[in-house]
């Protein structure tokens, strides 16, 4: 109390084994009037000691008073700069005001925030702005009244309980494993459903291709000699020389252009450019598909183009991949094992 101080303020415990149950009086007659009940740490044989409280982040105090109050909840740390062990006094302060009625109530104080008082810095001239305090090295907490409460006049102070909380991070670090988990499995399953989806994409694509690529069921006459023959025939085997052009065609052929590309339209829908590009892309697609160990360079001189760009380029856009991407995707999943005859003129 402020006995020391020349006071005359009381206090008088009823119950301090089911809760703490105290009744004070705060008289006027020092400058700071108060009252304190503390609450110290002991080991089993009665002896003081400093506990770890720096796992707990808050205490929820269920108190009640008559008549209604304002309170102060102090924590005593450990400084070594100033704490003498023999003089409670010494031991460092933080503080938090709550109020609290005749109605029980919960009252929340976060241990982390609490203010280190002024006058305590003062009087063991520390600086002011030193508003640390070390939450490992607890001694006792305590409830003080003051004359900010009710002075002059009885008061009652009820608690029934003090719980500490503590941050459990095991929890939060599973929590966010399990959240992690779950977001790499959506993110796995998801591309793994994309993935499926442009494998079938690919197979639907060769599949779509197998005829041009086998070069089958093209109506040929009869007669090896005839203008449709000898065009078909010609395209058939000679697209692979990056020098072919329509051009050239007319001139080996001895047929003229409008003839040349009225035969490719009637009998597969393309112009000569048009059907000599769908051709050799189609066949670089199965070249792509089965030899693991050819080059995409390799395929692309294989096929007729002697500049890889532009052949990268015609193939994705002919195929929505680059031939590099098909060729990956072609591997997995077995399309690969998708074979498809070599040319193959037949005649009806």
């Amino acid at each position: 109390t402020d006995v020391e101080k020349g006071g005359t303020s009381s206090i008088s415990v009823n119950d301090s084994k089911l809760g703490l149950d105290y009744d004070y009086i705060v008289t006027d007659g020092v400058q700071y009037p108060h009252v304190t009940a503390v609450i110290a740490f002991a080991d089993l044989d009665g002896a003081e000691q400093m506990v770890d409280l720096s796992g707990y982040s808050s205490a929820t105090l269920r108190v009640k008073c008559t008549p209604p109050n304002v309170l102060a909840f102090y924590l005593h740390s450990f400084d070594s700069r100033v704490t003498d062990p023999g003089n409670f006094a010494s031991y460092r302060l933080a503080v938090t005001l709550f109020s609290c009625n005749s109605e029980w109530s919960n009252v929340e104080i976060d241990l982390r925030h609490l203010n280190v008082p002024v006058w305590w810095l003062d009087k063991f001239k520390v600086i002011i702005s030193d508003q640390h305090y070390r939450l490992d090295k607890i001694v006792a907490f305590s409830i003080l009244a003051s004359d900010k409460g009710p002075v002059n006049t009885r008061a009652n102070v009820k608690i029934s309980e003090l719980i500490l909380h503590r941050h459990d991070w095991r929890y939060a670090w599973i929590l966010a494993g399990l959240s992690v988990f779950a977001w790499l499995s959506f993110w796995f399953w998801l591309f793994k459903r994309y993935t499926h989806s442009v494998i079938t994409d690919v197979k639907n694509k060769l599949q779509k291709d197998r005829p041009l690529m086998a070069y089958q069921q093209l109506s040929i006459e009869p007669h090896k000699d005839t203008e449709k023959g000898r065009v078909l025939r010609f395209v058939a085997t000679e697209y692979a020389d990056p020098d072919l052009t329509v051009e050239k065609a007319i001139t080996v052929l001895g047929i003229n252009r409008a003839t040349v590309n009225e035969i490719l339209k009637k009998e597969l829908g393309f112009t000569f450019t048009t059907y000599l590009n769908k051709l050799r892309l189609t066949e670089a697609a199965r070249l792509l598909s089965e030899k693991d160990n050819a080059s995409v360079a390799e395929i692309a001189h294989s096929v007729g183009y002697n500049n890889v760009s532009y052949f990268n380029k015609f193939f994705k856009n002919e195929y929505g991949y680059t031939p590099k991407t098909f060729k990956h995707l072609c591997r997995s999943d077995g399309v690969g094992e998708l074979r498809v005859p070599r040319t193959s003129i037949q005649d009806d």
